[in-house]
């Protein structure tokens, strides 16, 4: 597995229901998929950037020497599911074999009933990565010219609709692959590569690629995977590495503008709990008030200062709390990207042999898990925002920051804007696995609900970078109210950054929709963050 170039910072999550255009980003950047396991890099790449995609040599060696096992079973006596049999409850069903490719194909059709909002198009294209990347290891026992098939149809850029509701997260995402898989053989709908919404019949015509006729397993092997699952979870990874360090940057903003101290972020304090997400978060913060002018002004035997509120004292602890949980959020991904998961699956001594790894549990535990620390770091921004409003908390600080209070309400309804996100992330937190619903006739009588815990983080990604968003547009304004004070060279960055992208800082009241709006993009972009580091010294040097 090997990509030419490293896809950018990731761009705003699409709103759940929406299917964007192709993203740009390195459009000479290909993944080439073998044997092994791809990276969570080459998910982005592929998935939010349009990075291309072939297979490599001997990735289709293996899978047709997968072939060969299931091609040996066809004609045997003896019943094997997926093979000579029907699905789930009905897997005592004995399929002749002049009906095996009708069974697939029907397989297939019954299986696409999704419905609801179009799934984000960067979720489709990584869920058809990854299932990609399962056929790649020979372990399904499709033809090497049907694995080929699927990686053109990702590679012309062509994604199946596929709708919000259908997966239950076991047998995998049934639903969802089955929508690819439709494509795949020329039925149901998909977007081309500029977004037109059109029959998959012509979108392969006009790719120059033919339906398949789907061969014995070859549909479930197509339909069978934690794909949809995994593929949000990388994607909701990338995007909360970006986050967590913004929340930093978000809190250095609200410690050196509410007059606070830095020195409880010392290493040899966060070292008497040796958590490492507490210890990196503390060095970073470190970094970015480092210089601070309006710190030092503040400090001194008049300073009647002796410990700032929770929500400015703790920070490394939560946020750091919350780089723990990505941290092993993300050895859960890891494994799950070097799975190979299919029922039946051939075995690497040739067998054929039914198994449960497409329960999506591990999955499905670490995406609500996810969503719990997103809305805790996005409570504890809200409270600091909170604070700047107050009078009787902000230090000084005119009434809701506004110029003039009584005739402007200043960021007053901003704060009500992150109040109803939090409110709305503490509902998203709420987990998706602990649900079970019994389907197939009870032969399925245990399932993870994993696709809906990671729809739920999709949205909850989105509302902590709006909720970070509205803190660093407050503690900006109120960092230029604190003038002529000189703030720290990464704190002040970010304040020049707003200015320069047209958002607003004190005055009389605007329009403050499309200020809360560039921030948030900024955010989500990653831009705040790199500007911020860029202008700190380096964490490790910092005091």
């Amino acid at each position: 597995m090997s990509t030419v170039a490293p896809p950018p910072r990731p761009a705003a999550p699409a709103p759940p229901g929406t299917a964007p255009a192709r993203a740009s980003g390195p459009a000479a950047t290909r993944v080439v998929v073998g044997v092994g396991p791809v990276s969570a890099r080459d998910v982005v790449a592929v998935a939010r950037h349009g990075a291309r995609v072939s297979l490599a040599p001997e990735a289709l060696c293996a899978v047709a020497a997968g072939r060969t096992v299931v091609e040996a079973l066809a004609d045997d006596a003896t019943p094997h599911y997926g093979v000579s049999t029907g699905f789930g409850a009905l897997a005592t069903r004995w399929i002749p074999v002049e009906r095996r490719a009708d069974l697939q194909r029907s397989l297939v059709r019954s299986h696409a009933a999704g419905t609801g909002a179009e799934v984000e198009r960067e979720v489709v294209r990584a869920l058809m990565l990854l299932r990609l990347s399962t056929l790649a290891t020979g372990r399904t026992g499709v033809r090497p010219s049907t694995a080929q098939a699927y990686a053109a149809l990702l590679d012309a850029g062509i994604t199946p609709v596929v709708r919000e509701f259908g997966s239950l997260g076991c047998s995998g995402d049934l639903a969802p692959l089955a929508h690819c898989a439709l494509a795949l053989i020329g039925e149901g709908d998909v977007r081309d590569a500029a977004g037109e919404l059109l029959p998959a019949a012509d979108a392969l015509a006009r790719a120059g690629l033919a339906p398949v006729v789907l061969a014995e397993k070859e549909g479930l092997a197509l339909v069978n995977g934690t794909d949809g699952m995994l593929g949000q979870l990388v994607l909701a990874l990338h995007d909360l590495d970006v986050l967590l360090a913004t929340a930093d940057v978000a809190a250095a903003l609200s410690v050196e503008s509410l007059l606070g101290t830095d020195a409880v972020f010392a290493a040899d304090l966060q070292a008497l709990r040796p958590h490492p997400g507490q210890a990196a978060s503390a060095a970073h913060l470190r970094a970015l008030l480092h210089g601070s002018g309006v710190m030092a002004g503040h400090r001194g035997p008049g300073c009647t200062r002796v410990q700032d509120a929770y929500s400015l004292r703790c920070a490394p602890q939560v946020h750091g709390a919350a780089r723990d949980t990505v941290a092993h959020a993300r050895a859960v991904a890891e494994r799950e990207l070097a799975a190979a998961i299919d029922n039946p699956v051939v075995t690497v001594d040739g067998r054929v042999e039914s198994n449960g790894s497409f329960h999506g549990a591990p999955l499905a535990y670490v995406l609500d898990f996810l969503a719990i620390a997103a809305a805790d770091v996005a409570s504890m921004s809200e409270r600091r925002t909170d604070r700047f409003l107050d009078v009787a908390r902000n230090h000084g600080l005119p009434a809701f920051l506004a110029h003039e209070p009584g005739v402007d309400s200043g960021l007053m309804i901003a704060q009500y804007t992150a109040a109803g996100l939090v409110s709305e992330l503490k509902r998203l937190a709420v987990p998706a696995s602990v649900d079970s619903i019994p389907s197939s006739a009870m032969q399925e009588d245990h399932v993870s609900m994993g696709w809906h815990a990671a729809r739920k983080l999709r949205r909850a990604v989105d509302a902590l970078g709006r909720v970070l968003a509205i803190e660093v547009l407050t503690a900006t304004r109120a960092l230029d109210l604190r003038g002529p004070a000189v703030p720290a060279p990464a704190t002040g960055a970010v304040r020049d950054l707003l200015r320069a992208r047209g958002v607003a800082g004190p005055g009389p009241d605007t329009h403050l929709s499309p200020d809360v709006e560039t921030v948030a993009a900024l955010v989500a972009a990653g831009t705040v963050l790199a500007v911020a580091d860029a202008a700190a010294p380096p964490t490790e040097e910092a005091p």
